[in-house]
């Protein structure tokens, strides 16, 4: 059996008035009003792999560290998502979390990794987890068991904060 059929089956992007829903909190980001999505949202700037053109998408933040500071996101439609091969091209960009800008760099992480956190994710939000999964079309029995195996086939990157982020924010505390 070739390893693409053991691959959950993602469903395609949304299109139509799917796909302008999805995009409305990017208009938001634009107005300034990115905190109104707190902590669980950030705005990704990502430059085309091929057009080289500057795109922007809105990703759930699965993790926030503000010691570090850094940002772990997945990417629910699979590695072939725009944005993820953009990143892999291109891994430093700049996000926007509420209002304030950050430069980053991505940093890919390994299914190991990826298993414990949407475990941990599952733990903290386990209706969302349990319709993540479903929409992304990865079976989940509900206990951490299954979402362990999901979490190895999501792909999950850790944004991580460039420049004196860190110090900045610790001294303005």
């Amino acid at each position: 059996m070739a390893a693409r059929d053991t691959e959950p089956r993602r469903p395609r992007p949304p299109s139509g008035w799917r796909r302008l829903a999805l995009r409305l909190p990017i208009l938001l980001y634009r107005a300034g009003l990115g905190p109104l999505f707190g902590k669980r949202l950030l705005l990704l700037h990502h430059t085309g792999r091929v057009s080289g053109l500057d795109r922007m998408t809105v990703l759930e933040v699965v993790s926030f560290d503000p010691a570090e500071p850094s940002w772990t996101v997945a990417s629910g439609f699979g590695a072939g998502a725009d944005w993820y091969l953009n990143l892999r091209a291109q891994p430093q960009t700049l996000i926007r979390f509420g209002n304030r800008p950050h430069a980053v760099t991505a940093h890919f992480l390994p299914p190991e990794e990826g298993s414990d956190i949407m475990a941990g994710y599952a733990c903290r939000h386990p209706r969302t987890a349990r319709r993540l999964c479903a929409f992304t079309g990865l079976p989940v029995a509900g206990g951490e068991a299954s979402f362990r195996e999901a979490g190895q086939a999501v792909p999950f990157m850790r944004l991580e904060a460039s420049g004196g982020y860190g110090r900045a924010a610790r001294r303005n505390s």
